[in-house]
């Protein structure tokens, strides 16, 4: 056994000695032969298999998110960074100093938010609001109607702000019907009076919000008056048309037909159109809490139980589990943001209900288009065809956000190059692509 060791410290020696030094002689090592080199076999291309097979996850890789684990400072700095945004962009006041130092992100730091909200336009004034202050802009912009069309802006009242629709159509008929009496029985005194204690008035109209507003705005003015039957001390309080509305009857048909048929004033939801150039970073997506259809604290909760149960459930979860949870994924998102890349690179994004239909989406698509008839089709993550266009985004998995693929009809792109003529360098509109931005 010493032999053997002295013989392998002597190989040893003999394999590190110094430049100039004498090697001793190391212990007997049978010499390998050098084994002839085999010409090198020619390589195959990949099948056409595998170069969709490799596209297909290539389209995987990008659509992953980065993850990217930040320190508990940092992460409240993006946070305070995101509100300081958020308000800036709704109060479009410009950012203080102090203000940019925190907003600007770290050399490391997370991505600035991909919207800065969901905002509203209001159908009364125009004005983009946050999602926020749309309620409050609304009874705003209805209280200031009032100085405008008084009738008009009572019925917005009644059928904006009274959530219960239920009640709505119960109160709005019962007060044609009002209407219906005073204009077909002018003479008949006892229809121009309605008793504010009544029962019915109580359970059906007095409980509505503008309904008094309404009442004033056509010409009735209230009035204590006796009880018929009961002396002259018991007395009530009661509408009274007055005498000069008489003369005016056709107006009354009028304001009962404008009752019945007003809708709720809805504002419309701001698709906050941008248009990007080709960027690396299309897939990736900072989304506010604004898409949520949960408070500030119960999504930090739903991350934290997400986090500490993610192993656990992947192993224990049934097929139902996973559906059920899909389906409360779904809920969970009042909006989505799209993104629709061009074969040119050049994306589109626009902000949409998760409820609304892909339909939407192709329309939002083809008033984006210099030649709005070229045909096309979108494809979702991993090549898939959006061709039900009646689905809803939260029905097809796109939701809270997405990256989707324009791909044109590509017989119909065949004829135009056929055709010789002069193609635009991309298919966008001009206005679209002159407030081009990059995408960070």
């Amino acid at each position: 056994m010493r032999k053997f060791f002295q013989e392998i410290k002597a190989d040893l020696k003999f394999r590190t000695a110094g430049p100039g030094q004498k090697l001793s002689e190391p212990s007997r090592v049978p010499k390998e032969k050098p084994k002839a080199e085999a010409a090198p076999k020619p390589r195959q291309g990949p099948t056409d298999e595998a170069q969709m097979a490799a596209a297909a996850a290539l389209a995987r890789m990008e659509l992953k998110p980065k993850v990217k684990v930040a320190s508990s400072q940092e992460a409240i700095k993006n946070q305070v960074r995101r509100e300081l945004m958020a308000e800036a962009a709704a109060s479009g006041k410009g950012l203080s100093a102090e203000e940019k130092d925190v907003t600007s992100p770290d050399q490391e730091g997370a991505a600035a938010p991909s919207v800065s909200g969901v905002y509203f336009i209001c159908p009364l004034t125009g004005a983009v609001v946050r999602k926020d202050q749309k309620e409050k802009h609304l009874r705003e912009a209805i209280q200031s109607y009032f100085s405008v069309d008084p009738v008009a802006a009572s019925i917005m009242e009644i059928h904006t702000f009274n959530k219960d629709h239920e009640k709505v159509r119960m109160g709005v008929e019962t007060m044609a019907k009002y209407l219906d009496n005073i204009y077909l029985h002018p003479e008949e005194e006892k229809y121009r009076k309605i008793k504010l204690q009544n029962k019915v008035f109580q359970e059906r109209i007095s409980c509505l919000d503008g309904i008094h507003r309404f009442f004033q705005a056509i010409g009735f003015e209230t009035k204590t008056l006796p009880v018929p039957g009961q002396g002259k001390q018991s007395k009530e309080e009661y509408y009274v048309l007055k005498e000069e509305m008489l003369t005016k009857l056709e107006d009354l048909k009028d304001y009962k037909e404008q009752l019945l048929s007003s809708k709720p004033v809805r504002a419309q939801l701001d698709r906050q159109l941008c248009v990007f150039k080709p960027s690396p970073e299309a897939a990736r997506f900072e989304l506010p809490d604004d898409f949520y259809n949960l408070t500030a604290e119960e999504i930090k909760r739903e991350q934290r139980l997400r986090t500490e149960a993610v192993e656990k459930a992947s192993m224990l979860r049934t097929r139902a589990m996973r559906e059920k949870e899909e389906q409360r994924e779904m809920r969970k998102y009042n909006y989505t943001l799209i993104r629709v890349r061009f074969p040119d690179g050049y994306i589109l994004q626009g902000t949409f209900y998760a409820r609304e239909s892909v339909s939407v989406l192709y329309n939002f698509v083809r008033e984006a288009l210099r030649d709005d008839w070229l045909p096309f089709e979108l494809l979702g993550p991993g090549g898939l065809k959006l061709t039900d266009e009646n689905l809803a985004f939260n029905e097809c998995g796109l939701v809270p956000s997405a990256l989707l693929t324009l791909a044109w009809d590509a017989a119909v792109m065949a004829d135009i190059q056929a055709s010789g003529e002069e193609q635009p360098a991309s298919p966008l509109k001009p206005e679209l692509l002159s407030g081009v931005q990059t995408l960070s």
